[in-house]
């Protein structure tokens, strides 16, 4: 087990101009879950794969246990990589297949049986052991894929988004069942998705990044109530976070009703945030129209239409069910709890509880 460091780690492409990964700089603790996340071409992947020895490290460094593997091979960095489509030998058994790397490093078949059927055990896998990948589900090939990373014991797991492949229902059980595996191997994990909802619910914490560039790094908890910038905040969270052009000066206004918060932006015109949670419907200053309304039976978001500057804005509500309104109906809204202002830089200035 170690930790890990990107220290001004940069990536550029052959016959690139612009950076794939751009001056990063990450400390990632011992035994630590870390997640990277950011939308397609932002760098996660690319990110990772340096870790891996995958991708060249352009400038910089990358350290695994205090020392710089920057120029080693991926043989000599101690880790393991479970990938998004298991990369498993269809010819071979469950158990042929998790102790491969253990047989090409020479280790004694005992040995290997041994560290085999303890992953198997750790994993539910061994009434599995003899079957082919072709007779397994999607989870159970996860798994396998799991194990065969498990019986290295390497200082670091690199997972790139080895649940992408999965319905959304085996995802959300296998997620779970990774994080307490984690948990109970305590070994170093780094962790790539696209998929915000389960960075947030994985990772000990995130890493946002944008074009290259980390934007920030928090507890899942963090990045959702006190984001960094304009885009962490409009990237964590599902529905995102409702986003207004701010007045310029004065009290702050959404759809012409004072909100209650005094413009802390210094003359700017800027933005103003809030969560889906924070509005109150039936209650409120604020003039909207229902337009449609999603019932998941748990919670219910409801999409409604304001006038805003003399423009047409859609903002979305999260409330609990039951609820009543109807598509086209009109209603009054009000915004109860965190209001964030961002300024013209797009960082968050301040937030405000109403």
């Amino acid at each position: 087990m170690a930790s890990v460091e990107y220290v001004d780690a940069t990536c550029i492409y052959p016959g690139a101009t612009v950076p794939s990964v751009n001056n990063l700089n990450l400390d990632i603790q011992d035994g630590e879950f870390m997640v990277l996340v950011g939308p397609s071409g932002s760098g996660k992947s690319t990110a990772l794969r340096m870790l891996a020895g995958l991708e060249d490290v352009s400038s910089g460094e990358i350290r695994i246990g205090g020392t710089d593997v920057s120029r080693k091979p991926p043989k000599e960095r101690d880790i393991a990589m479970v990938f998004q489509n298991y990369a498993l030998y269809p010819h071979m058994s469950v158990a042929e297949n998790m102790g491969f790397a253990l047989k090409l490093a020479g280790v004694s078949k005992d040995e290997r049986g041994a560290k085999v059927r303890e992953a198997a055990k750790l994993l539910d896998l061994e009434p599995y052991l003899e079957r082919k990948p072709r007779n397994l589900s999607g989870g159970q090939r996860q798994r396998v894929a799991m194990g065969r990373a498990i019986v290295r014991h390497p200082q670091v797991y690199l997972m790139d988004e080895p649940l992408s492949n999965l319905d959304a229902k085996l995802r959300v059980q296998t997620r779970a069942e990774l994080v307490e595996l984690q948990q109970r191997l305590a070994v170093t994990t780094v962790y790539v998705t696209h998929d915000q909802v389960e960075a947030m619910t994985m990772g000990d914490r995130v890493a946002v990044l944008r074009d290259g560039i980390l934007q920030q790094v928090d507890a899942p908890s963090t990045l959702y109530h006190a984001p960094a910038n304009l885009f962490v905040a409009g990237f964590i969270g599902s529905p995102a976070m409702n986003m207004l052009a701010a007045s310029a000066s004065g009290p702050l206004t959404v759809a012409g009703a004072d909100i209650g918060v005094a413009d802390d932006l210094g003359g700017e015109r800027a933005v103003v945030g809030f969560r889906p949670e924070t509005v109150v419907i039936g209650d409120g200053p604020i003039a909207a129209q229902i337009r449609l309304v999603e019932d998941l039976g748990s919670e219910v978001f409801v999409h409604l239409l304001i006038e805003h500057d003399g423009e047409e804005r859609r903002i979305v509500a999260k409330t609990d069910p039951p609820f009543a309104g109807k598509p086209r109906e009109n209603t009054r809204i009000g915004i109860r709890g965190s209001v964030h202002l961002f300024d013209t830089a797009e960082v968050r200035r301040t937030s405000v509880e109403l």
